[in-house]
């Protein structure tokens, strides 16, 4: 039978996206790159967007749930005064205003966009509406009713306004957030609309776009042992959950998907958890009555 083409290569790389790339390219370019079998990426960036995207690698795909979770911290710049069919500097002006207000009615609309709170995603995003995505349809000239979806916004800051036209911002959320749709709803609450001109992700979980490798970088690397002394372990997926120890004899069982004894530890019964023996994650799951129950299995 056929080998599967390239290696099995775990861990996580954090790229510095470029703007122009969409993520898929991105993911496709460190699998070349790297040989490896299998990779898949933490959280969609618009092509437009820059900053970090973090591509698992091998069993470290098995983790992108929790990174996915984790918050994140967008920098993004609102143009006032105009709305676009796509939320962003790309699509086609539909509205405009020559209303513009003030630093503190920034300040004060922001209030509304903290904690948990309901967002309609972009007609143009990658949301599935009758099996088709929404930008799929959108291109196709069709308007769509999307359902709104809880968003939780730890922190919406204005951070400068350069000028009457633009403001820039910086927001920590969770998991499904659209910063187009937060430009698009601030700009309807003062009145004067708005829409992003660009987007840059900070940080995404445990991983920094500052510690990200660009694609320049990937490519005078590809194939070489530097890059991939690049590759972080696939624990770092797992740093917003408990790790636990597993005994040896845990540890066998948890590597055939049974439950196996760990080491106690101040995790309640209930709680999800990993296990790692010499090091290395063997399997998450559940904590009951000192054993973890494993839902996912790591063969490394």
């Amino acid at each position: 039978m056929a080998r599967k083409k390239g290696r099995d290569i775990s861990g996580w790389l954090v790229v510095d996206k470029p703007a122009g790339m969409t993520s898929t390219s991105v993911v496709n370019k460190v699998r070349w790159a790297l040989d490896a079998k299998k990779a898949g990426h933490a959280g969609t960036l618009d092509p437009d967007a820059t900053g970090v995207l973090a591509v698992a690698l091998g069993e470290a795909t098995k983790t992108v749930p929790y990174i996915t979770d984790a918050l994140k911290c967008y920098r993004f710049a609102v143009r006032l005064g105009v709305a676009t069919k796509t939320d962003d500097a790309e699509g086609e002006v539909i509205a405009t205003s020559e209303a513009r207000p003030t630093d503190d009615e920034i300040r004060t609309a922001l209030a509304a966009f903290r904690g948990e709170i309901m967002q309609v995603p972009p007609q143009f995003s990658a949301v599935k509406v009758d099996g088709e995505r929404a930008y799929t349809l959108a291109r196709a000239g069709e308007e769509m009713e999307l359902a709104a979806r809880p968003l939780w916004v730890e922190n919406l800051e204005m951070t400068t306004r350069k000028d009457a036209d633009t403001v820039e911002l910086e927001m920590v959320c969770g998991k499904g957030g659209y910063v187009r749709s937060i430009a698009r709803d601030l700009g309807a609450a003062l009145g004067c609309h708005g829409h992003v001109t660009w987007l840059h992700r900070e940080w995404s979980g445990p991983f920094e776009a500052s510690d990200g490798v660009t694609v320049e970088k990937i490519d005078e690397l590809a194939k070489t042992e530097a890059l991939d002394a690049l590759l972080l372990p696939l624990e770092v997926g797992l740093a917003d959950l408990p790790e636990l120890k597993a005994t040896p004899e845990g540890a066998a069982r948890l590597r055939n998907g049974n439950p196996g004894m760990v080491f106690a530890s101040d995790v309640d019964w209930g709680d999800e958890a990993w296990a790692s023996h010499q090091g290395r994650a063997v399997a998450v799951g559940v904590y009951k009555s000192g054993e973890l129950h494993p839902s996912r299995v790591f063969n490394l």
